[in-house]
């Protein structure tokens, strides 16, 4: 794909205001969000799948948040982790400029590893990652188990800068999503896709299985 097409399509849907003052926040904090390519596809599966509960590694700014609330359902509850409770703050202002009410977004502060294992098996529909790309390959095992029959994980940066691609980039993030995706492509209990939108979205639905780990 030549980059004005690349281009085009990253931007076919608009960003607004909202969504460009969390993004200029995210400058301010040192925080880099997924794209908005990235994030429509985001706001696409939480409306395919009529998302009642997602859960989101890594809040940031409030970026990829604001898309996923405004896939889900009304009445559906965004649940999302970070470390920077400072960032949680700007996430929720951006939540409250979009008009989404407080009870819609719970923000938990803490490492996702020690956070998501407190959270109820099978009960969500999505969870989106964009964490700490060394540990991708244990939020999916988190993933598999909270996710319902039917629900989807998406990884960003499962492209990470052209660098996974090129087998002779061999530092830890890079090697960890490679993996990664290895790893999603050879589940048996997944339907993998690897979307070259933004810096690269990996997505698999969790098949209708009773014995899907």
């Amino acid at each position: 794909m030549k980059p004005p097409s690349w281009s085009y399509a990253e931007e076919f849907v608009d960003e607004d205001e909202v969504v460009a003052a969390a993004r200029a926040r995210a400058v301010e904090v040192g925080v880099t969000p997924i794209g908005s390519g990235g994030g429509a596809a985001l706001r696409f599966l939480a409306s395919v799948l009529d998302a009642r509960a997602v859960v989101e590694i890594g809040t940031g700014t409030g970026v990829s948040g604001l898309w996923l609330l405004r896939g889900m359902r009304a009445d559906g509850v965004l649940t999302t982790v970070d470390i920077e409770t400072e960032h949680q703050r700007l996430a929720r202002q951006s939540f409250t400029e979009a008009g989404f009410a407080n009870q819609r977004a719970r923000t938990i502060s803490g490492a996702a590893l020690d956070v998501l294992p407190r959270l109820t098996d099978g009960h969500y529909d999505l969870v989106f990652c964009d964490g700490d790309k060394r540990e991708y390959s244990a939020y999916l095992a988190e993933a598999l188990r909270l996710l319902r029959p039917g629900g989807v994980v998406a990884f960003d940066n499962a492209l990470w800068h052209d660098r996974v691609a090129d087998p002779a980039q061999r530092d830890e993030e890079t090697v960890a999503i490679r993996d990664l995706g290895r790893e999603v492509a050879e589940h048996a209990g997944l339907v993998p896709l690897l979307l070259p939108v933004g810096d690269g979205l990996l997505v698999a639905k969790k098949e209708w299985s009773p014995d899907a780990e």
